[in-house]
């Protein structure tokens, strides 16, 4: 099974509330759209599994094509389908960050600027204090529900999202929630600054490779690791004339890499294999489009899998970072 009802809400904060003494407790924000429906999004800061600690990353430049397919600030909620290239997010297919990236916060503590409630207050705050701000919260939405008035901020009827986290990998009695291209996140668009926000959580119970049509973990796939040997290093996506695209891979491991059955993978899910052979530690290759593997001048993601079809790297590049011809994207 995957999520029901999974999509993005883009509205206005007006409120917050922390619950640091519930059993679940939730960093809880009221938000209102354009014509004025009332939503609460509910933004876990505490696992019901062991390790309690969730993991979290916060972007505050993110660039990333998701952002030029989102419906217009305050335009409510908006249903959104779990397939790459239609504005959902994936934290793996998607190329959004890096996971290595991510660190672990408490749910709510004394102190300022210790927990995961002080790094949402610091944003959600100031979004509440700037009327340009627009929050975006993608996850599962919950109601309308009829004659019941919200739990937490009283408004009718209740109405809002949750599982604003990661959505796949889950083992247990939470394996029925995973899929692909529905995981959740909080997104805050700053217009005057031409700048987007992105806050990304997940569990520590959760695997970081997953089934491609099932989002369920990869139990035979090795953890995550910064030492993968090969990476991505640039992209001309927009070469100059009838040059054809081209995307340079780097070996940054001390030892020879034999590229038989590595691929590249594009937004679309479309591949291109790697020439076989060696690549020498710490030398490059540029391996050219073909095959309806390409890149395209709208923002895309470029995804590195190894012979096993396991993600070792992945980036991604936005419609304004191709538009200069001839210009080559760096990672």
């Amino acid at each position: 099974m995957t999520l029901r009802g999974y999509g993005v809400l883009a509205a206005r904060a007006v409120d917050r509330r922390r619950e640091g003494s519930s059993d679940t407790p939730h960093y809880q924000i009221h938000l209102t759209d354009n014509t004025g429906t009332h939503y609460r999004a509910a933004v876990n800061v505490e696992s019901q599994q062991t390790p309690s600690e969730l993991l979290y990353l916060a972007d505050d430049d993110l660039r990333h094509p998701v952002t030029e397919l989102l419906p217009p600030a305050g335009s409510g909620w908006t249903a959104l389908s779990s397939q790459p290239g239609k504005g959902g997010l994936d934290f793996i297919r998607g190329n959004l960050f890096d996971p290595a990236s991510m660190r672990l916060l408490p749910p709510d503590i004394e102190g300022a600027d210790n927990d995961l409630a002080d790094l949402l207050d610091h944003y959600v705050q100031r979004a509440i204090a700037d009327p340009t701000a627009a929050l975006y919260l993608f996850g599962q939405r919950f109601g309308p529900e009829a004659n019941i008035a919200d739990k937490v901020f009283g408004f009718r009827p209740g109405n809002g999202v949750h599982d604003i986290h990661m959505n796949q990998g889950n083992s247990g009695r939470f394996r029925s929630d995973n899929g692909v291209w529905q995981d959740g996140a909080l997104f805050v668009h700053l217009p005057a600054e031409d700048r987007w926000v992105a806050i990304f959580l997940a569990f520590q119970s959760q695997a970081w490779h997953t089934d491609d049509n099932t989002g369920h973990p990869i139990v035979t796939a090795p953890p995550r690791s910064r030492d993968e040997p090969l990476r991505i290093l640039a992209a001309q996506v927009n070469p100059s004339g009838p040059a054809p695209e081209a995307v340079t891979v780097l070996n940054a491991s001390p030892a020879p890499v034999d590229l038989q059955g590595w691929h590249l993978v594009d937004r679309d899910q479309q591949t291109l294999p790697l020439p076989a052979g060696p690549l020498q530690p710490g030398t490059t290759l540029s391996v050219t489009g073909g095959n309806g593997f390409r890149l395209g001048n709208q923002g895309g993601t470029i995804t590195l899998l190894n012979p096993d079809g396991i993600k070792v790297h992945g980036v991604a590049y936005t419609a304004r970072q191709a538009e200069r011809e001839g210009r080559t994207i760096t990672f």
